[in-house]
C-alpha cells in the first residue's frame, strides 16, 4: 500500500477538557494513520481517551472539550481547521459514527427505515425510494430477519442485537469511507455480541470501509481489528499488528489488559441442610398479558454468590423485580430465610426492605447528579437506621473507607465529578448503608471497562468475606461468572434450563443452551470468530447471526 491508500492521518493531536473553568490537556500529541479497508482498534480503560480520539476523527469534540493542537487529515481536508459547514458535509456522508447504546441513539417516535433514509436524502446521495431499496438490501446483508419489512418497525419492536445492526446499517447508508464504532457490543450478551461483530466485520469487508473500533475488551478487538493502539491517560502506550500484539505485548500495561479475564474466585460449597437465605419458588410472571417467567425456581445460600446468566430477554432482571416486590408474580412466591415474602414491596415491613438491597447496571442513572455523596449514602442511614448528626457522618466516612475511597476526598463531591468505577463504588456503599444480608447485583460491571470492572468484582468478594453477604449476581458475562460465582443459574426465554455449582456448570456435558453461551465467549485469538462462524455455519445464519 502507498500513501494514496491513507484515508485518515492525525499528527500530534491534542485535546483539552475544561474543569472548574480551567482547561487541561486530556489527549497528548497522538499520531494515528488509517488506510482504506483497514480496521484500527483503540483500546484502554475508562479515561484513556479512546472515544475522544474516535470523535476527533470526525473533527468533533464533546461539550467541555476542544481540539487544541495537531492535524486531523481526512482525505485532503484538515478537520482541525475545517469550517463547520465543511465538517457537516462530511459527517454522515463520508464519515459515520456508531454509538455504544443503539437504544439511546434512535428516535423512539420514528420508524427505523425513516431514520435510515434521513442521511442519504439530506446529503443528496439518494432519493427516498432509492434509499428505501438500499436499506432493505443492507438489512439483508446484515442478516436481519424479514429485511423487506423490519425497517417499518419502531426501535422498541426489535431486539438489542438487531437494533445495533440497524444502527450499523444507518451508518452505512451513504457508503462512508470511514466509520467510528464506539463500544458497539459492550452492553450486549455474548450471543447477541457475536451477531453484531459478524455483521460489522461483513459490512466493512464488503464495502472496503475503513473503521476505528473503540473498545476496552481486547478479546473483542482481536476479532475485529487489523491493528491495535493501546491508550492510557491520553497517551499512546503501544501500537502494532493485532496478532503480534496479542501474542507478545511489549508493555506491562497491555499485558494487564490481556490478563483481566483470568480472575477466578474459588467456589464455596453450601452447607448441607442449611435453609437458603433466599428462595424463588415456582414463579410465573407477566407484563400485562405477556407471560415472561415460567415456573422459575432456585435458591441463594447464605454467604454465597449465585450468578443468574442468560442472553437478553431470558428473564434475569424480571426475576429480580419479582424478588424485590416490584413485580408481583402470577403464581409462586419468594421466601426469605424460609418464610414467604409478601408479593408487593408496599406490603413488606421496612426491615425486610432493609435486608435486601439492589445495585444497578448504570451508575450514571442510579445516582442523583444534584446530590453530594454524603447525601446519597446518608439517606438510607437515616431512613433505615435512624442515624443523624455525628453518628451519621462517622458512618458515611466508614462506608467510604470500606469501598476504598478516601472520605475527605469524596464526601462532598457530586456524582458527576466521579469516574464510572467510582460511581459504582458509591452505589455499593449506598446499598451497604442499609446493613443488608442480600444484595441483588444487576449487571453491575457491564458498563465498565475490564480493569475497573475487575476492581469492582474484587471489592464485592472482599465485602462478602468481611460482612457475610449473600449475592444474586445478574450477568450475561461468563468471565464475570467465573470471577465471582459459587453457583450458577442459566435462564432462557423465562425458564431455568440448568442450575448447579460453578465447577459443574463449567464442566461438560452441558444443556445445549449453556453450551451455546460458553462457546460464545470471545477468546484472545484473532481467528476465533471466523472459526466459530465456520463451525456453526447455517445454524448461525438461521438465527440471524
Amino acid at each position: 500500500m502507498n500513501d494514496d491508500d491513507i484515508i485518515l492521518r492525525m499528527k500530534g493531536l491534542r485535546i483539552e477538557g475544561r474543569s472548574e473553568e480551567k482547561w487541561h490537556e486530556i489527549v497528548h500529541g497522538v499520531d494515528l494513520t488509517l488506510r482504506r479497508g483497514e480496521v484500527l482498534g483503540l483500546i484502554g480503560e475508562s479515561g484513556a481517551g479512546k472515544s475522544t480520539i474516535g470523535l476527533a476523527a470526525m473533527g468533533y469534540a464533546r461539550d467541555g472539550c476542544r481540539i487544541s493542537g495537531g492535524e486531523i487529515w481526512f482525505d485532503r481536508v484538515d478537520l482541525a481547521k475545517a469550517s463547520t459547514a465543511e465538517k457537516r458535509r462530511l459527517r454522515g456522508s463520508r464519515i459515520a459514527y456508531v454509538a455504544q447504546s443503539a437504544a439511546a441513539a434512535f428516535n423512539p417516535a420514528h420508524r427505523l427505515i425513516d431514520q435510515y433514509c434521513e442521511a442519504p436524502v439530506l446529503h443528496g446521495v439518494l432519493n427516498r425510494r432509492e434509499a428505501e431499496t438500499a436499506a432493505k438490501d443492507l438489512y439483508g446483508r446484515l442478516h436481519l430477519p424479514d429485511p423487506e419489512t423490519i425497517g417499518f418497525r419502531y426501535p422498541h419492536q426489535v431486539s438489542g442485537g438487531q437494533l445495533q445492526r440497524m444502527m450499523t446499517a444507518m451508518a452505512m447508508s451513504c457508503r462512508p469511507d470511514l466509520i467510528i464504532f464506539d463500544e458497539p457490543t459492550t452492553a450486549l450478551d455474548v450471543t447477541t455480541q457475536i451477531e453484531v461483530m459478524a455483521a460489522i466485520k461483513d459490512i466493512v469487508e464488503q464495502f472496503n470501509t475503513a473503521a476505528i473500533y473503540v473498545t476496552h475488551d481486547l478479546a473483542v478487538v482481536a476479532q475485529m481489528a487489523d491493528r491495535i493502539m493501546v491508550m492510557r491517560y491520553g497517551n499512546l502506550v503501544e501500537e502494532g499488528e493485532t496478532r503480534s500484539m496479542i501474542e507478545s505485548p511489549k508493555q506491562e500495561y497491555t499485558s494487564r489488559l490481556l490478563s483481566v479475564r483470568e480472575l477466578s474466585k474459588a467456589e464455596a460449597k453450601r452447607p448441607e441442610g442449611e435453609t437458603p437465605i433466599l428462595s424463588v419458588k415456582r414463579v410465573d410472571a407477566a407484563y400485562g398479558k405477556a407471560q415472561v417467567l415460567y415456573d422459575v425456581s432456585f435458591d441463594v445460600p447464605k454467604k454465597r454468590t449465585v450468578a443468574v446468566v442468560g442472553e437478553s430477554g431470558s428473564g434475569k432482571s424480571t426475576t429480580a423485580r419479582v424478588i424485590t416486590g416490584l413485580l408481583p408474580p402470577l403464581s409462586g412466591h419468594v421466601e426469605y430465610n424460609g418464610e414467604p415474602l409478601p408479593a408487593d414491596f408496599k406490603s413488606r415491613p421496612k426491615d425486610h426492605l432493609r435486608r435486601m438491597q439492589m445495585i444497578y447496571q448504570m451508575p450514571d442513572t442510579a445516582l442523583n447528579p444534584k446530590h453530594k455523596i454524603r447525601d446519597v449514602i446518608g439517606r438510607p442511614l437515616s431512613f433505615y437506621l435512624g442515624l443523624q448528626g455525628r453518628k451519621k457522618e462517622e458512618r458515611i466516612r466508614e462506608l467510604l473507607s470500606l469501598i476504598e475511597l478516601e472520605p475527605d476526598d469524596y464526601i462532598d463531591r457530586m456524582a458527576t465529578e466521579l469516574s464510572g468505577g467510582q460511581k459504582q463504588r458509591i452505589c455499593i456503599a449506598r446499598a451497604l448503608a442499609a446493613e443488608p444480608e442480600v444484595i441483588l447485583c444487576d449487571e453491575v460491571t457491564s458498563a465498565l471497562d475490564q480493569l475497573v470492572g475487575e476492581g469492582i468484582l474484587k471489592l464485592l468478594i472482599k465485602l462478602q468475606d468481611e460482612l457475610d453477604l449473600s449475592y444474586m449476581f445478574i450477568t450475561h458475562d461468563l468471565a464475570t461468572v467465573k470471577a465471582i460465582a459459587d453457583e450458577v443459574v442459566v435462564m432462557q426465554k423465562g425458564r431455568v434450563v440448568e442450575a448447579g455449582p460453578k465447577t459443574e456448570m463449567f464442566t461438560p456435558p452441558h444443556h445445549s443452551y449453556t453450551d451455546l453461551l460458553l462457546s460464545s465467549v470471545p477468546e484472545m485469538d484473532p481467528d476465533w470468530l471466523d472459526r466459530l462462524l465456520a463451525e456453526r455455519g447455517e445454524q448461525l445464519r438461521d438465527r440471524g447471526i
